[in-house]
């Protein structure tokens, strides 16, 4: 058993790491010129976001969805229509959009946590392609033309701007911050032990007095939240939300990606496997797509197949500390 002081030291390390590298992060933009590059952080930072959100949910519990776009639609669409229909800023209708993001993300549960394995994960697909199924004959959202949002006012509280590359790495960073510091209280509660608990075994949870179905809600609830926030602001970012862009399959599995790629279940996974699929795939877009011959999505493909099996544990595998070391940090804990 690791002592507690040696868990606490941790966890002071990690908050001191997640303050000094958002310190750097907050400066970077200063030392950009290149929009394009500005644009590449801003997608790079939702990514590592959402891909947080579902690390709470498929990382720390342990349930693989495979239809977190659905979240991720719900605070798109929801944010929109209330500032394209009723004038209600972003900024106050991304915490409606997030709250229904939960709220579905509860509805979804409350059939499929009775689920487990493979079928699980097959009952989250199939909703999210109901969802997309709907949306796409919803006239009150446009239905399969999607909605345009217009420019009204350069303004912070309407997340609008002329050039939205700048202002919005810092609104994206700032989720992303979010998303990390609820993952890292996450982590150390309580919930985390529990959810840990049934993801290594059900059975042996549950004999210890767990309460796995409630749990498993909680974070399906705060997982939602979370991508359903990501979703508000990716709309306002480029000003245009339909079907395809907020409720894809694509999307689903993008968003699950970094978490994977990075390290499932683990605090800095999301971010790491971000920095690297996300850049990697709109520069092999932007560099070997022009020719329409998916050259791109080969290289792509092959990048996350190379890392898979040489990284199975992940990106973050690369930082671990090494047995000896980690041996003696707690004997002298």
């Amino acid at each position: 058993m690791v002592p507690v002081n040696t868990v606490l030291r941790r966890r002071r390390q990690e908050l001191i790491l997640g303050g000094a590298l958002l310190v750097v992060l907050a400066v970077l933009p200063l030392a950009i010129s290149s929009d394009y590059l500005r644009g590449l952080i801003v997608l790079t930072l939702l990514y590592a976001g959402l891909s947080q959100g579902w690390n709470i949910l498929g990382g720390y519990c342990g349930q693989i969805s495979l239809g977190h776009g659905l979240y991720f639609g719900i605070g798109a669409y929801v944010s929109t229509v209330l500032y394209v229909d009723y004038a209600i800023p972003p900024t106050l209708g991304l915490f409606a959009g997030a709250a229904l993001a939960g709220l579905a993300a509860l509805l979804v549960g409350w059939p499929c946590f009775r689920l487990s394995g493979h079928y699980y994960a097959i009952a989250t697909l199939v909703m999210g392609l109901i969802a997309l199924l709907l949306v796409n004959n919803w006239d009150f959202v446009n239905a399969a033309r999607g909605i345009t949002i217009p420019f009204r006012h350069q303004s912070w509280v309407a997340l609008e701007f002329r050039f939205p590359n700048f202002p919005f790495q810092y609104v994206m960073l700032a989720y992303a911050a979010l998303a990390w510091i609820i993952a890292w209280i996450v982590e150390g509660s309580r919930w985390g032990f529990v959810w840990r608990a049934v993801k290594d075994d059900a059975v042996a949870a549950r004999s210890l007095g767990v309460r796995i179905f409630p749990s498993k809600m909680a974070a399906a609830a705060i997982s939602g939240a979370v991508v359903g926030v990501g979703g508000a602001l990716y709309a306002q970012y480029v000003g245009f939300i339909d079907p395809d862009s907020g409720l894809g399959l694509s999307l689903s599995v993008l968003i699950a990606l970094p978490a994977v790629v990075g390290g499932v279940g683990t605090l800095w996974g999301p971010l790491l496997g971000a920095a690297v699929l996300i850049p990697v795939q709109q520069l092999s877009g932007a560099w070997l797509g022009g020719a329409g011959n998916g050259v791109d999505l080969m290289f792509y493909g092959a990048l996350i197949v190379a890392l898979a099996l040489l990284r199975p544990q992940g990106l973050v595998s690369l930082f671990a500390r090494r047995p000896a070391k980690a041996a003696e940090e707690a004997h002298a804990g």
